[in-house]
This record gives C-alpha cells, sequence and structure tokens, in this order.
C-alpha cells in the first residue's frame, strides 16, 4: 500500500471514530432524562443504574470501539488532520439530536454550535505548527488544575446555569481537558523512562490515576448535563472547553508556545476568542429552560 493510500485509510479510519463517538453519545443522551443524576452519596448507586441500562452501556461501547479507531488512525496520520475529523463528530451529534431526538436550538444557540464547529476546525488545522513542550512544571501543572478547578465550580452559583445544567456541561468539558493535559506526562512516563518496566512506572505516578479520575469526572458531569440539557447544545459546549484546556494548559505548565508562523498562530488565537464567545452563547442563548425533550 502507498502513502497515500495509507492516508486515506488512516483518515477514513478518523471518519469513523467521529461517527462512533458521536453516535454512542447519542445513545447516552437518549437515557438521559430517563436515568438518575448522579450527585454526592448517590453518585455511585446512579452510576450502576447507568452501567446496567442496555442502551447506555451500549453508547458506552460504541464510544469505546470509536476511541480505539481515533487511536489508530493517529498511528499512521498527522494529527492536525485526524483532528479535524473528529471536530466533524460535533457536527454530527448536532445533526443526530435533531433528527433523531428532535431536539431544537434558538437562533442564538445555532450561532454558538456553528461558532463552536468553526473554532474547532480552526484549532485543528494550527496544530501541525504547535511548539512541542517540555517536562511539566508541577507548581504551574497544580496551579493551572486548581484555577480550572474553581472555574468548573464557579457556574454552579448560578441558578439559571444549574438549573439548564449548562453548569454541568462546562465543568465537563474542563474534566475532560485536564484529562487530556493529564496524558502527556503519563505517555511520557511510558515512553521515556526504560531503565525501568514502563507499565509498572505509570502505575506508580500519579497521571494514570489523575487521568482516569478527571475522565471519569468528566462523563458523570456530562450525562448529568443530559438529564435535563439538551444535547444540542450541552455536547458543543463540553467539548469545546474540553479542547481548549489542554492547549491553554500547556503553555503554563509544559512551556508550550504559540506557532511560529503567523497564519497557524492567528488561528489558534482567534479560534481562542471564538469558543469563548461561542461558549458563552450556547451557556445564556436559550431563552425557555432546557427540559425534557419528547423522543416519539
Amino acid at each position: 500500500m502507498d502513502n497515500q493510500s495509507a492516508l486515506a485509510l488512516y483518515l477514513g479510519l478518523g471518519l469513523v471514530a467521529s461517527a462512533l463517538l458521536a453516535g454512542g453519545l447519542l445513545m447516552m443522551k437518549s437515557r438521559g432524562a430517563s436515568l438518575p443524576t448522579a450527585h454526592g452519596s448517590g453518585t455511585f448507586a446512579a452510576v450502576l443504574i447507568w452501567l446496567r441500562d442496555p442502551v447506555w452501556s451500549a453508547g458506552l461501547g460504541v464510544q469505546t470501539i470509536g476511541y480505539a479507531l481515533y487511536v489508530a488512525a493517529l498511528s499512521d496520520a498527522p494529527v492536525s488532520l485526524v483532528a479535524v475529523m473528529m471536530q466533524g463528530g460535533i457536527a454530527l451529534f448536532v445533526l443526530f439530536a435533531a433528527i433523531f431526538l428532535r431536539e431544537k436550538a434558538s437562533p442564538l444557540e445555532w450561532t454558538g454550535i456553528a461558532g463552536v464547529i468553526a473554532a474547532m476546525v480552526m484549532l485543528a488545522f494550527s496544530l501541525k505548527a504547535g511548539a512541542t513542550g517540555n517536562e511539566a512544571h508541577l507548581q504551574s501543572l497544580w496551579a493551572f488544575t486548581a484555577t480550572s478547578t474553581v472555574l468548573a465550580i464557579l457556574p454552579f452559583a448560578f441558578a439559571r446555569l444549574r438549573h439548564t445544567a449548562m453548569a454541568s456541561a462546562f465543568a465537563s468539558g474542563i474534566a475532560f481537558g485536564l484529562g487530556s493535559l493529564y496524558t502527556k506526562p503519563l505517555a511520557d512516563a511510558f515512553a521515556v523512562h526504560t531503565a525501568t518496566n514502563p507499565m509498572l512506572r505509570m502505575f506508580a505516578q500519579p497521571w494514570l490515576y489523575l487521568v482516569s479520575a478527571a475522565n471519569i469526572a468528566g462523563l458523570i458531569l456530562l450525562q448529568n448535563s443530559f438529564h435535563t440539557a439538551r444535547g444540542i447544545v450541552a455536547m458543543p459546549l463540553s467539548s469545546a472547553i474540553s479542547n481548549v484546556v489542554p492547549i491553554v494548559g500547556g503553555m503554563i505548565a509544559f512551556d508550550e508556545s504559540l506557532p511560529a508562523e503567523p497564519i497557524a498562530a492567528s488561528l489558534r488565537i482567534a479560534a481562542f476568542i471564538l469558543t469563548i464567545a461561542s461558549s458563552a452563547l450556547l451557556a445564556v442563548g436559550g431563552d425557555e429552560p432546557l427540559g425534557r425533550t419528547p423522543t416519539r
């Protein structure tokens, strides 16, 4: 197989992965109104109910297959191109939610959704020119984690954002983003240190547990938002934040910098600004409460 055919194959895998991830989330969202939310001491019991639900657990399985194909696509295709394919998952989820769940959005929310998709594509095209960072500056990483945690909690102070579940969607994006950020030192622990068994070293350091905890928290928060919020709004908001957090965190904690190429740097800055503006529109764009949507 020549290089061009191999690239087409792996980009095709990325496209299938994107569709599976969107489809899995759609299955999980379809059960959002019927399943309990996970809060406080009842979190474990609620998650067990989710796992026993055949549609929800099947959606989680579809997502797992999609993620495995995403990793396979990254093995032999430029990360920037695969990232563009994966951002198509946001558009697919929005399309699926509108068709199969019959969800609707206000004009401001549609503007926010379009802005998120555009920003994520711009961000993906800027990745190929990104500067590689160094090992983590732990003080900066913990400071960024603490700041991000405060930002995740802050929306819960506003009654409207709690009521519409936008607070949960926003917090899920920060949790997923931190999980992505912690993946870098986890990968370094696996690849760099050859004197000891890399698997043992991974388990001996905190990164594996932090990645797991952040992604589990993100999944719980996103499913909580699905209980009340329309997926057509909650998923793009969560996805947008989860893409921005690791890039900002990488610049703060890993000495990563803006791309040297002016066009790529401009794309990344514009993507950040557009993401913030679009996320604000998604958070406050609806005039009516985000109630459960019939799925007849």
